[in-house]
């Protein structure tokens, strides 16, 4: 990374920065010699609470078990090694669902491409137990969805119907759909797109051909190609704001395999993702200490990744989830700018374009039968017109 721009971190708390030495490549007993007389200062409770939300403490615990933790407060030591078991556990019960789920789609001649859970955790990590997650997510074909639907509704799963949708508008700009199972406390996520669009992506076949195997378990499950699971990773971060540091522990972990170069550039390129990948990398180098080759620091050079990555930092100090819907204002209005930012000209244009196709909420607005919703097309403007003058009166008390 080049010495005459480096990220400004002057928000974040003692705390994350302690975090951030823990967690980051190097030797932790000579990074903790520096800290020392700051030690005193910090807040483990909040530095536990940054822990869970950023999805670090299974690396966080292994690194302390290699170093002396006289210096930690025991309650510490223990709320982790707490954490980290029901992790392990956690990741097995995945581990078997995954399992199950793959042979059941195989037998029903559905290719599935798991794209994180224990997969991801064994691949980049070596050990399930080394990173959380929260859910299953699996990709398929679109045209097994229904397929896919019967069989998980046999295995005890429900649907989540949270998509609205206009004239199939779901295939395109949704990526995903939630199953839950109450009783195995599982959730599913079936995906058709690795990322919500409208935009430019690998189709299934491209991703099947270029597929890898996982022996996690007795029946191989598949999952994506290196240079494909790295673009995949970076556009999840990055749609994500990097709230989360897990995901750039993905980053630098992935990085540091055997990544083919000349693979990987012009899939960037292709998919408009050279300066996503670049933020990714910046905040993995700076935060993480990832060492980047002479190829990818190239990219990290330009002034709109660096932007991007600086603009990264209000989610991360800020311990945001932006699951927990609704987001303050605020956030809201950041984070709907960073997605427009993120974005290259091209996915711009067809973003804007894409805002011109019926949504949802204007059949809310004029309910239409079906064989007249094309009539949404020239009254799409009218009725976003209605609803913003509407929602402004009712802000203002006139309603």
């Amino acid at each position: 990374m080049n010495s005459d721009f480096h990220l400004d971190t002057a928000l974040f708390p003692r705390e994350l920065s302690l975090l951030l030495s823990f967690i980051q490549a190097g030797n932790v007993e000579s990074m903790y010699s520096g800290m020392k007389d700051e030690l005193g200062e910090i807040d483990w409770d909040h530095f536990l609470q940054l822990a869970w939300h950023h999805r670090v403490f299974p690396v966080l615990y292994a690194k302390l078990q290699q170093m002396d933790q006289t210096w930690i407060p025991p309650y510490v030591i223990q709320a982790l090694q707490k954490k980290y078991q029901k992790n392990t556990f956690q990741m097995l019960h995945f581990s078997a669902e995954m399992e199950q789920l793959c042979k059941l789609f195989s037998e029903s001649n559905i290719r599935t491409l798991v794209l994180k859970g224990p997969v991801l955790a064994a691949d980049l990590y070596g050990d399930i137990s080394l990173r959380t997650s929260g859910d299953l997510d699996i990709l398929i074909p679109i045209h097994d969805l229904h397929q896919a639907e019967k069989l998980l509704d046999g295995l005890g799963y429900i649907k989540d119907d949270y998509i609205q949708t206009v004239l199939n508008d779901w295939k395109w700009r949704h990526h995903h759909i939630t199953f839950f199972h109450h009783q195995k406390k599982l959730k599913i996520e079936i995906h058709w797109r690795l990322s919500p669009g409208p935009g430019k992506e690998p189709c299934f076949n491209e991703l099947w051909e270029r597929k890898r195997t996982c022996t996690v378990t007795q029946t191989p499950a598949y999952y994506l190609g290196r240079e494909d699971l790295f673009l995949f990773l970076v556009s999840h971060g990055a749609r994500h704001g990097w709230s989360r540091l897990r995901w750039l522990m993905d980053i630098d972990h992935i990085y540091q395999q055997n990544i083919n170069y000349a693979k990987l550039i012009p899939l960037l390129k292709k998919y408009h993702q050279l300066d996503v990948a670049a933020q990714a990398l910046i905040l993995a180098s700076q935060l993480l200490n990832t060492p980047l080759s002479a190829e990818m620091s190239v990219l990290t050079k330009q002034k709109r990744p660096r932007r991007l990555a600086q603009d990264a930092l209000f989610y991360i100090y800020q311990m945001l989830n932006l699951h927990n819907e609704p987001l303050p204002e605020h956030v809201a209005r950041y984070h709907k700018r960073h997605l427009f930012n993120l974005m290259s000209i091209q996915q711009k244009m067809l973003f804007l374009a894409s805002q011109l196709f019926p949504y949802p909420g204007d059949a809310d607005t004029l309910a239409l039968p079906p064989y007249l919703h094309f009539l949404y097309f020239p009254l799409r403007p009218f009725l976003w017109a209605w609803r913003k003058t509407k929602k402004r009166v009712v802000s203002q008390g006139g309603m």
